[in-house]
């Protein structure tokens, strides 16, 4: 099974759900979303994934959100998306991608649904 892990080694949660899967015996495929962003196309393929509405992805307490002028309330899905895609700060994490589905690891636990 290929496991992905869309980490920021900056946020705890994301540390500890790396840490989580790595006790479990799975060295998933790391990639640093802050480094190598998501695209529109792969935020829309995430967010069918994990069975969520975009506006449920943006973390919307950011400095950087607010800026935007965005409001989860009347942004549209591709507003949204292009947010996190022009900041992926804005990005809800860590993410956890298997064959089996996608989970926001928060708390980290969640991500063992999907093993």
């Amino acid at each position: 099974m290929s496991i992905t892990i869309l980490h920021n080694p900056r946020c705890s949660k994301s540390r500890q759900t790396l840490a989580l899967l790595q006790e479990q015996g799975i060295e998933p495929n790391v990639r640093e979303y802050l480094k190598e962003p998501l695209n529109a196309t792969e935020l829309t393929n995430l967010l069918e994934l994990l069975g969520i509405e975009a506006k449920a992805l943006v973390r919307s307490k950011e400095d950087e959100f607010k800026a935007t002028g965005l409001t989860l309330n009347s942004a549209s899905a591709e507003e949204l998306i292009a947010a996190m895609v022009a900041t992926p700060k804005l990005m809800e994490r860590p993410v956890v991608i298997s064959d089996k589905g996608a989970r926001i690891g928060r708390p980290p636990e969640q991500v063992l649904e999907i093993l």
